[in-house]
């Protein structure tokens, strides 16, 4: 596994963004419930944050719960919640200490009111914190995304705010749950699997990819250096050629 003194740090992604999979899998190989899983990943979600904060990364997004895992099992759904709430109460003081300020997206008035009472809250509290934003992304989805965005930019010219033939890329990135963030310039995704799942559709466009098989409740921050490793191998060059990149 990479070590931090290995990378350099004047290439660390401003934004990062995790798909966090495989916690059901990892407790069924334990023995145990899918619960179990999640809980056992709360470890790996502060390794990982801590670890981005410290090597500078300015944005980290967590896919935490997307729309579709409404449809998992009531019984797992509501543990999910209480885990949520429980979490995010426990680990405010630690994001307060690290200078982290938690920001959500998503459709955030379909969780259950305890646990959208402890989001404002603790996003309240840590709303200076200037070293790193975590974004937790939940009940999410890059379709919902995009579509809530197309409404609302429909109203606007509708009302004569905007003028159809004026809008833009950059117009309607405006109106997306992550306006004002960069797009993310490198993407995880834990467990195998080869899928963006849904998440950040518009965003990943140029997004590198780094897949692990890794299940997500044994992910450590050295893995997190693995990826970052990974990205800074690449070359980025946006639909040009290396030859170009290299007269520019």
């Amino acid at each position: 596994m990479a070590a931090r003194s290995e990378l350099d740090t004047q290439n660390i992604p401003a934004h990062v963004a995790v798909i966090m999979d495989g916690n059901g899998r990892w407790a069924k190989q334990k023995g145990g419930l899918r619960i179990f899983g999640h809980q056992s990943a709360i470890t790996a979600v502060r390794d990982t944050v801590e670890g981005a904060a410290e090597l500078g990364v300015q944005y980290l997004t967590l896919y935490a719960f997307s729309t579709e895992n409404w449809g998992r099992p009531k019984h797992e759904v509501m543990a999910l919640m209480q885990l949520l709430v429980h979490t995010i109460r426990q680990e405010t003081p630690t994001l307060l200490k690290n200078s982290i300020r938690l920001e959500a997206i998503g459709q955030i008035e379909q969780l259950p009111e305890s646990c959208q009472r402890e989001l404002r809250e603790a996003m309240e509290l840590t709303k200076d914190g200037n070293r790193m934003t975590l974004v937790l992304a939940l009940s999410y989805s890059g379709r919902w995304d995009l579509t809530q965005a197309a409404r609302r930019l429909a109203a606007d010219v509708a009302a004569g705010k905007l003028r159809a033939e004026e809008l833009t890329e950059s117009t309607l990135a405006g109106y997306l749950t992550t306006a004002g963030m960069p797009d993310p310039e490198l993407l995880i995704r834990t467990s195998g699997e080869q899928r963006i799942s849904n998440f950040l559709l518009w965003q990943l466009a140029y997004t590198e990819l780094y897949i692990t098989e890794i299940l997500w409740p044994d992910y450590r921050r050295e893995h997190f250096y693995d990826a970052i490793q990974a990205y800074q191998r690449r070359e980025r060059r946006f639909g040009k050629t290396s030859e170009q990149l290299t007269v520019s």
